[in-house]
């Protein structure tokens, strides 16, 4: 039986294994799939049990999408650009590591029918998924990405793979059309961020890529104000189904079935 497994730390909250598992018992595969918390210190045995075959392929969540590139031969043409992988294969005899995180975005942005083109768009954070978010923007042809980060220096490293972003002192709240959360604050119950959101004009897009909660404090307060909101399911789900496909070369079936599974 095939193993596979996603890697994170923290991971308590990944909803990972209830969707994979679902969909390879739906399409008949004889594998399973797990959660694992990890340390640096196992990233490089880890990765080689996946060399051996003990392993058949691992996803990849904060904070070791970056550190695991220098264990890996090849990387995607959007792995190489975002430097972030979050999908781990053996093709050959080379690990591969694929970025599945730029299509789940783009694909749940298009789900929402919200048209980013010419959009102003202010990330929160700066580490994780943000590359591949700035690289679908870029894609999707918004006008302006400007990136806020409590670690400032952080924020400025992004513009070494990205040059026409825009870096902004956390705290400050320019003008923008949409609006993302792409840190792991509100993963916990009392989480709140210390950005006072109360000055904005109403009728914008916000964003969090957190899928569990539902709904964060971010997203609570946002709808409170008059604004449009959607969570991280749809990304998170786009993005698995494009690892499955990678690993088992079947494109699983996204249904009402796949929203219910993840509201148990």
């Amino acid at each position: 039986m095939k193993k596979f497994l996603v890697i994170g730390n923290p991971i308590e909250h990944s909803l990972s294994p209830k969707l994979h598992n679902f969909w390879m018992k739906k399409n008949n595969i004889n594998a399973f799939y797990e959660k694992k918390k990890i340390l640096d210190g196992d990233l490089k045995d880890l990765i080689k049990k996946v060399q051996m075959g003990e392993i058949s392929g691992i996803n990849v969540t904060v904070p070791f999408k970056k550190k695991v590139i220098d264990y890996l031969d090849k990387l995607s043409p959007g792995s190489e650009v975002t430097q972030s992988v979050n999908t781990i294969c053996l093709n050959g005899k080379n690990l591969v590591g694929y970025n599945t995180d730029i299509d789940g975005f783009e694909l749940a942005i298009k789900d929402v029918n919200y048209d980013v083109s010419n959009k102003k768009i202010l990330i929160l954070g700066a580490g994780g998924v943000v590359p591949s978010i700035i690289f679908a923007l870029n894609k999707l042809k918004s006008r302006q990405i400007i990136v806020s980060n409590r670690t400032k220096e952080k924020a400025e490293n992004l513009k070494n793979l990205f040059k026409d972003i825009e870096i902004t002192n956390w705290g400050d709240v320019p003008e923008f059309d949409m609006i993302i959360n792409a840190t792991s604050v509100g993963l916990k119950n009392n989480d709140k961020i210390d950005l006072d959101l109360s000055k904005i004009n109403k009728g914008k897009f916000f964003y969090d890529v957190i899928y569990n909660p539902k709904e964060t404090n971010y997203l609570k307060e946002a709808k409170k104000l008059g604004n449009e909101i959607e969570n991280g399911r749809k990304m998170f789900i786009y993005q698995a189904a494009a690892a499955f496909e990678l690993w088992h070369k079947i494109r699983p079936e996204i249904d009402e079935n796949v929203n219910a599974l993840l509201d148990d």
